[in-house]
């Protein structure tokens, strides 16, 4: 299978090609638009500020690369909010597969604390048209492992959700296109099948 990382100014992608090499592919770190294209499958991770990663992304034109991918593609962290319409950290036009705004959490309490980091359990009650059933076969709500400070609503793309200040999309589906706020890649046997769920989608 060939298997595709877009490569660009995001940490946290050899955490990624680590656990794909644990499902034993050899995935290709790439900015080229024709070996993205070719790719039977696409991960778009990544860890940083919106504003500086899009700024890049837009410099190397993979803003329309990505739009234009046919194939399944996994956004990841970042990668997910990237992906949706317009980001509040620094104000960022994304890439737009997702028309959603990525919000900043706003702490309600004294024990609130932002980022979000550690384990939190997936539920699965806004998944639509049962695509969830995909990306999570047999995972019955799993803890997934999250560090963010923005996120997703909810919104009618939303397949798994997750609670932290407030209920907001871990996961979402649109077409091709799926993303998920957690790192399944640091999400032990949860993590490992929801990327082999991923791998073996067949659109």
């Amino acid at each position: 299978m060939n298997v595709a990382i877009v490569k660009y100014n995001a940490g946290n992608i050899y955490s990624v090609v680590n656990a794909l090499h644990r499902l034993g592919i050899e995935p290709t770190l790439t900015d080229d638009a024709e070996m993205l294209m070719k790719a039977d499958k696409v991960l778009f991770p990544g860890q940083g500020e919106a504003g500086t990663t899009m700024s890049y992304i837009r410099e190397h034109r993979l803003d329309k690369v990505i739009r234009d991918l046919r194939q399944p593609v996994l956004g990841i962290c970042v990668g997910q909010q990237l992906l949706c319409q317009h980001s509040e950290e620094s104000d960022t036009d994304c890439i737009g597969i997702f028309p959603v705004e990525v919000r900043r959490f706003r702490p309600q309490h004294h024990e609130d604390k932002v980022p979000a980091m550690g384990w939190n359990k997936l539920l699965y009650d806004n998944a639509h048209a049962g695509q969830g059933e995909r990306l999570f076969k047999g995972l019955p709500s799993p803890y997934v492992y999250f560090v963010h400070s923005y996120y997703v609503p909810l919104c009618s793309y939303t397949i798994a959700t997750a609670n932290y200040i407030t209920p907001y999309s871990a996961a979402l589906h649109r077409d091709n296109f799926w993303a998920c706020q957690f790192h399944p890649e640091k999400s032990g046997k949860a993590g490992e099948q929801i990327l082999r769920n991923f791998l073996e989608l067949s659109e």
